[in-house]
């Protein structure tokens, strides 16, 4: 097939503007700034196109010059391509060339496809096009810039997933398929690879994300498999497909994360990368063998959910000011303690977001590293080769840190460390699994940080943990117990109004959705430090805090409850020791 005649037409066709006098007809550019654009192009021997020279000079930006290009050959203008973009038509061209050309191919109707191109006059580029693909070419004008995000959103590696139409033509009658039992591990491979039982574990994965969950966990059992969700910190059943599944889905989900299905008696661990409405989301894939087979247990790292603006986090005014103020600090450690799953890494990456400039060199060293924070330096633990946090922190501060962020203090080499760090000027982040903030301090000493160190180190301590919030949808007032709103007055005072979630279907009849955090903030005044240094036991520390006006969690937790954001029992539940 040749490419459509319009494009010969367009290309050779002189426009009835030139580029520059269509920008100054539209008052983007001054007849004055064209001139000078036209010396500079001129003075550097005409190296570079005119509109090329004018983003240079920042008369013009990308997306001024390219729609002006557009106009003048008669193509549209795309902005935002990425949202328009067709999964299936990114098919048609291989990865690397579509990354070396700048091509983004938009959608597939019939026998034409249409694609993005940043250089609209490049008749070989569309040529090339038409013949790796065999189809008519139509084409759109957009930045280069624009295209490259789009292609680096959309256009996954060869080992990952893109799931966005994985569940195309899903039936939930195709569970019922697979009924044979497996035994040999050739059928497995086999069976892992059966339609039904691909489309059963896209499916799930795809729910998963589109559900908020934070883990999958697929358990057989006698004669029964069960799939949960864990939504907001809480697990619920998702489906039951038929047990004869079992060993295949196991072994479908072992193969994506590069797993060996052979070895069915020892646990497993391995990686999956799936892309979702152009975001990648990272899957942590756990394997351990049980009575009834292997149960698989999945965690969701979704980037876009780790990624919060501090105002966002739950924390009050005045102790959003308090944090603000340690994280300022230009020395120091700043700790956040907390449970696995109390949103530790989600409260460490809004403080390093709100750091993060061009003027400041800002590293981590994580393990594992669950969102991809632009401008940051990020490195992932490695224990199996000797790339401890320890180790990992020594090599980071011959690299001109001025913040650094450890994703965990495990032992006294890491925490001696980071108190060195700290004390040579770095301000460094870190995170315990302590019950309080109070605990943090006695953590620090317990595990070999002299007293006066720590005294002298830490400038601020945030525990945390995360109770539900109330469905919008379906919450209603109601009047409490008297226990209970004597409770809650006891420590924040009179007033205020109950809530609670009568449950919908929006809330799967929880009541609850989504979560917030609860929070305590210990800063540390000079007769807490003084008490750290003379090496005051944990129900000292507490009494000094208290005396200096210290809030607890379930004080914070109670205040939410005042104000309907959550309830009674969901503060109690989380902040119980």
């Amino acid at each position: 097939m040749g490419a459509l005649p319009r494009h010969q037409a367009i290309v050779d066709r002189l426009p009835r503007l030139q580029l520059g006098e269509m920008l100054v007809a539209r008052g983007l550019l001054t007849p004055k700034q064209l001139s000078e654009a036209l010396e500079h192009q001129k003075s550097q021997g005409h190296r570079k196109l005119l509109g090329e020279t004018l983003v240079e000079l920042q008369f013009a930006t990308d997306e001024q010059v390219m729609d002006a290009v557009a106009e003048s050959y008669g193509i549209p203008f795309a902005r935002d391509i990425a949202r328009i973009a067709d999964p299936k038509a990114l098919e048609t061209l291989p990865r690397d060339w579509l990354l070396e050309h700048l091509v983004l191919p938009l959608f597939l109707v019939r026998e034409t496809l249409t694609v993005a191109v940043a250089e609209p006059a490049n008749l070989y580029l569309f040529e090339e096009i038409r013949r790796r693909t065999g189809k008519h070419v139509q084409i759109v004008a957009a930045t280069a810039a624009c295209i490259r995000a789009a292609l680096e959103a959309y256009v996954p590696a060869a080992n990952v997933f893109v799931i966005d139409d994985i569940v195309g033509g899903f039936d939930e009658h195709s569970f019922s398929v697979v009924e044979r039992e497996v035994a040999e591990i050739e059928d497995l491979r086999d069976l892992a690879g059966y339609s039904p039982v691909v489309k059963t574990v896209n499916w799930l994965l795809w729910s998963a994300v589109h559900d908020g969950a934070s883990d999958i966990h697929i358990e057989p059992g006698d004669r029964r498999l069960r799939v949960r969700f864990r939504v907001d910190g809480r697990l619920f059943e998702k489906v039951d497909p038929p047990w004869k599944m079992a060993a295949a889905v196991a072994s479908r989900i072992k193969i994506m994360a590069g797993l060996d299905i052979s070895e069915r008696r020892l646990p497993q661990d391995g990686d999956i990368h799936v892309m979702l409405e152009g975001r990648p989301i990272d899957l942590r894939v756990s394997t351990m063998p049980g009575r009834h087979g292997e149960k698989v247990v999945i965690r969701v790292i979704d980037s876009r959910a780790a990624l919060v603006p501090l105002e966002r986090l739950g924390m009050g005014a005045e102790l959003l000011t308090r944090w603000r103020s340690v994280v300022a600090r230009p020395n120091g450690i700043a700790l956040v303690t907390g449970p696995t799953g109390s949103g530790k890494s989600t409260t460490l990456y809004s403080a390093l977001s709100s750091l993060n400039g061009t003027d400041r060199n800002i590293s981590t060293v994580e393990d594992p590293i669950e969102a991809t924070l632009p401008g940051v330096n990020q490195f992932q633990v490695n224990d199996k080769a000797g790339f401890t946090f320890a180790s990992a922190l020594r090599a980071m501060l011959r690299q001109d840190p001025d913040v650094i962020m450890v994703g965990e203090i495990r032992d006294g080499e890491t925490a001696q460390t980071a108190v060195q760090a700290a004390l040579t000027g770095h301000l460094v982040f870190s995170t315990l699994h302590t019950n309080d903030a109070t605990s943090a301090v006695t953590r620090l000493v317990n595990i070999g940080i002299e007293p006066f160190l720590v005294a002298a180190v830490v400038r601020g301590v945030l525990a945390q943990r995360l109770v539900r919030r109330i469905c919008p949808h379906c919450r209603e007032l109601y009047e409490p117990d008297a226990s209970v709103r004597a409770a809650v007055e006891e420590l924040v005072g009179a007033g205020g109004t109950f809530a609670r979630g009568a449950g919908c279907s929006r809330c799967r009849g929880s009541g609850f959705a989504g979560r917030v955090g609860v929070f305590e903030l210990l800063v540390p005044d000079e007769a807490f430090a003084n008490a750290i240094a003379r090496g005051a036991t944990l129900q000292e520390l507490m009494l000094v805090a208290r005396a200096s006006g210290h809030r607890t969690m379930r004080a914070d937790g109670f205040a939410k409850v005042r104000e309907g954001v959550t309830t009674f029992e969901e503060v109690v539940l989380a902040t119980t020791s």
